[in-house]
């Protein structure tokens, strides 16, 4: 199982408070796997790495952000340049899609509690602070 993990910007409440989509994606039928929204610290990216461990998985794709260093093991994280090309597309696609993605937008979430539910469906505890 080869996974792909990346981390997609977006602001709550204000430009100036910003938080971090972060997800995994299953690389064979780009399938989304486990999301957190939260800081980008390893407190939001734990949990995703870890529910990638317990998945058994043999190839874990990321791009260089040095976290992913200390939360992966080194025998099953790969960075190189074309190993994140689904994950990649699917922010654009997430980006082009979701209004309050978009980078140069006056559009924003409001609330933390309207982003999860316009990612999930539902509103659920998935969020690191």
């Amino acid at each position: 199982k080869s996974y792909e993990v990346d981390e997609l910007c977006t602001f709550i409440g204000s430009k100036s408070n910003r938080y971090w989509i972060a997800y995994a994606l299953r690389k064979d039928d780009n399938a989304v796997v486990d999301f957190r929204v939260g800081k980008r610290t390893n407190k939001t990216l734990r949990p995703i790495i870890e529910t990638l461990t317990i998945s058994r998985a043999k190839t874990i794709f990321t791009d260089k952000l040095k976290n992913y260093r200390h939360l992966i093991e080194q025998n099953i994280h790969k960075t190189f340049k074309r190993g994140t090309n689904h994950i990649e597309r699917m922010n654009l696609n997430l980006r082009t899609h979701l209004k309050r993605l978009n980078r140069k937008s006056i559009c924003f979430s409001k609330s933390l509690m309207m982003l999860r539910a316009c990612l999930d469906g539902t509103p659920k505890n998935r969020t690191v602070n």
